[in-house]
């Protein structure tokens, strides 16, 4: 499948770097007619948000669209949950991974696949302190040798 069908709306750069990322997986989301179009114009924050089970269904916890300012009628909630599209046995996958003591599901990015709104999510494992402080200071050496490199030539 070309990229060219894949538009990124948003990503949750926070996710990558408060949790180790053990899988990832696509879902489809429901939403209302302005909402899609708020996601369309990127009013989409990820942020804060997260996914739980609630009675055998997946569902997106605190994501934040914002209300789309030419909708006639019905503004939803921008905080409401929203339910997660994922077959049967993805979800008992899931439910079965995420039983596990420290494991949660973030989500990592929306994006647009043709003409439908898609959700990567990530099976994630809390980093600690110090994990973090590593992945910065590995950064910070890298970015430092790509500056020595072009400074050399």
């Amino acid at each position: 499948m070309a990229n060219s069908q894949i538009r990124v709306v948003t990503t949750n750069r926070k996710a990558r770097h408060d949790y180790h990322i053990i899988d990832t997986l696509e879902a489809g989301i429901a939403l209302k007619g302005s909402e899609v179009k708020s996601i369309r114009e990127g009013r989409v924050n990820l942020q804060d948000a997260y996914a739980r089970f609630k009675k055998g269904e997946l569902w997106l916890v605190g994501m934040h669209i914002s209300p789309y300012k030419q909708a006639a009628f019905e503004q939803p909630d921008p905080v409401r949950d929203r339910k997660l599209l994922l077959h049967k046995r993805e979800l008992k996958r899931l439910f079965r991974q995420t039983e596990e003591k420290g494991v949660t599901i973030v989500p990592l990015k929306i994006y647009f696949k043709k003409h439908l709104v898609k959700i990567e999510l990530g099976i994630a494992k809390g980093k600690r302190q110090y994990d973090k402080r590593a992945a910065i200071a590995e950064r910070d050496q890298k970015r430092e040798m790509d500056r020595l490199k072009k400074l050399k030539y």
